[in-house]
């Protein structure tokens, strides 16, 4: 479900998903810092992830890169602003290049209205023996760059359950 995100600048958006893992909370976690875990299921249906590596303190980086199936390589960046171990994630997220520079959304081909910055916040809750896992990515632009990046973290999502298995 993709929802305005009212606190925001006018004209953003907010994607915000709500799901329920059968795999305890730690392992979902570890799905999220270890990069080689993050690798097994970061990207849409047929991408892949050859690439990630992850500072995991307050203040460090991440970078990764998302292949898709023709090949073609698209490179993420941020910086980790909040970790509560097991809890709570919170990162920003930008295109990158290769080598973690920061770089608009048309150099990867994308609409313009993406700003160079965003804000992922992932939380993590018992459910039994489950995992409730809650993604709010903030500052997307409206209309099909939102829509677009809602299917790719369902996708990812869809991967990720699979990955827990």
């Amino acid at each position: 479900m993709t929802k305005n995100n009212v606190a925001g600048e006018r004209g953003k958006q907010e994607v915000f998903i709500t799901r329920l893992f059968d795999a305890p909370r730690e392992l979902v976690w570890q799905a999220w810092t270890d990069p080689k875990h993050f690798m097994l299921w970061w990207g849409p249906k047929d991408y892949t992830c050859p690439f990630c590596e992850m500072d995991l303190r307050v203040g460090g980086k991440y970078l990764n890169c998302m292949r898709s199936p023709k090949g073609k390589d698209y490179w993420g960046t941020g910086v980790f602003r909040e970790i509560i171990p097991m809890e709570r994630l919170v990162f920003t997220d930008s295109f990158a290049d290769e080598k973690g520079n920061v770089v608009p959304a048309t150099y990867y081909g994308m609409s313009s209205d993406f700003p160079l910055e965003m804000l992922v916040t992932v939380t993590f809750e018992d459910q039994g023996s489950k995992t409730k896992m809650t993604l709010r990515h903030t500052g997307l632009p409206a209309g099909p760059d939102s829509e677009g990046t809602h299917q790719g973290w369902s996708e990812s999502f869809d991967k990720l359950a699979e990955s827990l298995q």
